[in-house]
């Protein structure tokens, strides 16, 4: 059993060693580790910790932007992991969700007050609608969850260029037409004190998104049931809980917090609905972010964090000569350390051992 303190302390050193692997990577190369965390540190902060620069707060806005959505789909892969499913839907799940937006924002004529909720519950919806299916399948037939989410992000990935392309009749085969400003998470508030960057109030659902899943798993009955059936489904069935509803309503939920990510993107970073060439790897980042994390609310927040400042500081690392992908190696790699945590366990451990008869002989 992993203790509380290991929870905290495994996934800081995955962290640590995945930077150190990236700085040795970098240095190989011929470039400065150091600019690479000059470039991180920009994309966190804003400060220019090389030329000395003051602030620049469109990096904090455009870092928020990067983080939000990998946020949700990591609460969307964690959510479904706690009842003991492997979902990698939530790409998928996102598209519908950014398609169910597009359609209302396009389709209704509402002041922001009704628009706007009703752009991001149509988002909820269509996302918890997608999970749905996966899960119905794996309780009713024993499905297997990764083999049907799979082949239904390609689904969503057709059904949204089809639906955009030929329904809303995109003009240039890109996008729709632009959505009206009721429909729009915009904030020309937000962005003027982030010096015009795309920050906007999709911070809001996100941070209540994260409220909702740990209030949901950590204190609520319902919750309570969910992780009974992620630790042994017999044993909860034996129970008399009901596993099957409990597997569907997790796919849903889980593909509820994706589809709000879909919402995020489409109504708050754009302002149209998009055609999508491939995965953006939204719902993958997530469950990267998911795994560090802990499937913890407060962990994927901070995951989630981190890989956004990763994105965002992409751009800057290639402004500095150092391969924008020195990003994902480092994500990558933090999250084979996390993999490797009962390794980094075991060797903390023997450390322990090998200083507690130094310790109790200074004692003595």
């Amino acid at each position: 059993m992993t203790t509380r303190k290991e929870k905290i302390v495994l996934p800081l050193i995955a962290v640590l060693l995945g930077f150190v692997l990236g700085s040795l990577i970098v240095a190989l190369t011929g470039r400065s580790p150091l600019a690479m965390y000059a470039a991180i540190v920009k994309g966190f902060s804003g400060i220019d910790i090389l030329n000395g620069q003051p602030l620049n707060s469109r990096y904090i806005g455009e870092f928020i932007i990067q983080a939000m959505p990998i946020i949700l789909t990591g609460l969307s892969f964690a959510f479904a992991s706690r009842t003991g499913l492997f979902s990698i839907g939530a790409e998928g799940q996102l598209m519908i969700g950014s398609l169910s937006a597009t359609t209302v924002a396009l389709l209704v004529r509402a002041p922001t007050v009704i628009h706007l909720p009703l752009v991001l519950l149509a988002a909820i919806l269509g996302g918890a609608l997608w999970g749905a299916i996966p899960g119905f399948l794996k309780a009713r037939y024993n499905v297997h969850e990764v083999v049907v989410t799979i082949m239904m992000n390609y689904i969503a990935l057709h059904f949204n260029n089809f639906v955009i392309l030929h329904i809303f009749g995109s003009v240039d085969r890109v996008k729709t037409a632009p959505f009206p400003t009721t429909a729009l998470l915009k904030s020309p508030f937000l962005e003027s004190i982030t010096r015009n960057s795309r920050l906007n109030w999709g911070f809001i659902p996100v941070i209540l998104a994260l409220l909702i899943f740990a209030f949901i798993i950590n204190k609520t009955t319902f919750g309570y049931s969910l992780r009974a059936v992620g630790y042994n489904k017999e044993a909860a069935r034996y129970a008399g809980m009901k596993v099957n509803r409990n597997i569907i309503a997790s796919m849903a939920i889980a593909g509820a917090f994706a589809g709000l990510a879909g919402a995020v993107i489409t109504v708050g970073t754009f302002n149209f609905g998009r055609v999508i060439q491939s995965a953006e790897g939204y719902g993958f980042d997530g469950i990267a972010v998911a795994l560090v994390g802990g499937n913890e609310a407060f962990g994927i927040l901070l995951a989630g964090m981190l890989f956004g400042g990763l994105k965002a500081a992409q751009p800057l690392m290639q402004s500095q000569g150092i391969p924008r992908e020195i990003a994902g190696i480092i994500q990558a790699s933090i999250v084979l350390f996390v993999a490797m945590k009962f390794g980094i366990k075991m060797v903390l451990d023997k450390f322990e051992r090998k200083q507690a008869p130094t310790t109790e002989g200074d004692r003595v």
